[in-house]
């Protein structure tokens, strides 16, 4: 019998809209990214890098300035914040501020982020965000034996939806002949109902919650009885079976394997004049249009090709400071990147981030499946 847990934790994808909808502001929002997890001395160093940076931006606004104000509040809260006791799982956070805008919103993550990044602008910075979010994306960890399952719906937050289902227990026994037989044939029944009911139970969280992708971890007899029950289209979402521990590894290499399937698909599109176009510009007028269905989006910002003007509306301040030497960010292709991701999120746009920059390279970084062609 399948017996939900409620939890209370709202689905990035919808944090993410929220983020997306908000209306530029006068005043700096702060867009903070960091990773938690210990550095080669075993200490974590994010404490250094916002006491750095929150020191040279505020002293890039007048002291006695309602920005600089803003902006003041919202290091002291970001501060007070991290001080606090948090979950061990937590490997990152991403943290969106805005005093005068009555915005903070903290998002832990089981996951790091490679370096720490702090954007400044009139509007939240998502790229980082999506990106991870595209390279992890929400899936159902299916824990089971013959005779009870767990079922979580999981993102980089925390698990989203929580289901079990708990079936008779069987007992082999030692006696012998017809009796053994039978009881035997019965102990068998009670698993096959068992794996019946866990396929259900799937099946609907599978529908309610959108999921494309699950990781079973079950032992060899389990997983054979399980895998007799399904049906194709949940055979077809099926990424691994590992232990739940590897689960986000195991998505992030089925995602890899899939990237150069995506551009070609995209190409092909784009060449044949069907459901495809590529490059910034065309991209920003789809978007326009809202004939966008899916966002193909390089992993670098810096291989974006910016583009002469961005449409009305769209950011046009952003600072960004990190702790990756490498990391600086052309502000043209900043501005870009934050647009193209902002308009996704708000017309349902669906995202894929493409690792290997040199896959999008020809096309300007950036392309659209479309909905609808004009």
């Amino acid at each position: 019998m399948a017996e939900s847990i409620p939890v209370s934790v709202q689905p990035l994808s919808q944090r993410m809209e929220m983020l997306a909808a908000l209306e530029p502001s006068p005043f700096p929002v702060i867009s903070l990214y960091l990773s938690l997890t210990p550095n080669q001395n075993g200490r974590e160093n994010w404490d250094q890098f916002i006491r750095k940076v929150f020191n040279e931006r505020g002293k890039m606004l007048r002291i006695d300035s309602p920005e600089r104000g803003s902006f003041d509040r919202d290091a002291e809260r970001i501060r007070q914040y991290l001080e606090q006791p948090r979950d061990a799982a937590y490997q990152g956070i991403a943290i969106f501020a805005c005093a005068e805008a009555e915005l903070f919103e903290a998002i832990p993550l089981e996951t790091p982020f490679d370096d720490h990044w702090m954007f400044v602008g009139s509007v939240p910075h998502l790229y980082p965000l999506a990106k991870l979010i595209d390279t992890y994306p929400r899936y159902a960890a299916v824990m089971l034996d013959t005779n009870k399952a767990r079922i979580q719906v999981l993102s980089l937050a925390a698990a989203e939806r929580d289901e079990k289902v708990v079936s008779d227990k069987t007992r082999r026994t030692s006696k012998g002949g017809w009796s053994q037989a039978r009881y035997q044939r019965r102990a068998d029944n009670v698993h096959v109902q068992h794996m019946k009911e866990v396929v259900d139970a799937l099946d609907k969280i599978v529908r309610e919650e959108n999921i494309n992708q699950v990781v079973v971890s079950a032992d060899v007899v389990a997983l054979s009885k399980f895998k007799e029950q399904l049906p194709a289209h949940l055979a077809d979402k099926i990424v691994d079976t590992v232990p739940q521990s590897d689960a986000f590894d195991a998505i992030r290499v089925k995602d890899a394997e899939t990237d150069v399937e995506k551009v070609q698909e995209l190409l092909d599109e784009w060449q044949s004049g069907g459901l495809g176009v590529v490059g910034p510009e065309a991209t920003l007028s789809a978007f326009e249009l809202g004939q966008v269905d899916e966002l193909i989006i390089t992993g670098s910002v810096n291989t974006l090709k910016p583009v002469q003007k961005l449409p009305d509306g769209a950011t046009f301040e952003m600072q960004v400071e990190t702790s990756d030497p490498t990391g600086r960010i052309d502000e043209a292709r900043l501005k870009l990147s934050a647009e193209l991701i902002k308009r996704a999120q708000q017309t349902a746009a669906s995202i894929r981030f493409i690792e290997d920059a040199t896959l999008l390279e020809d096309v300007g970084g950036v392309g659209a499946l479309l909905r609808f062609r004009i």
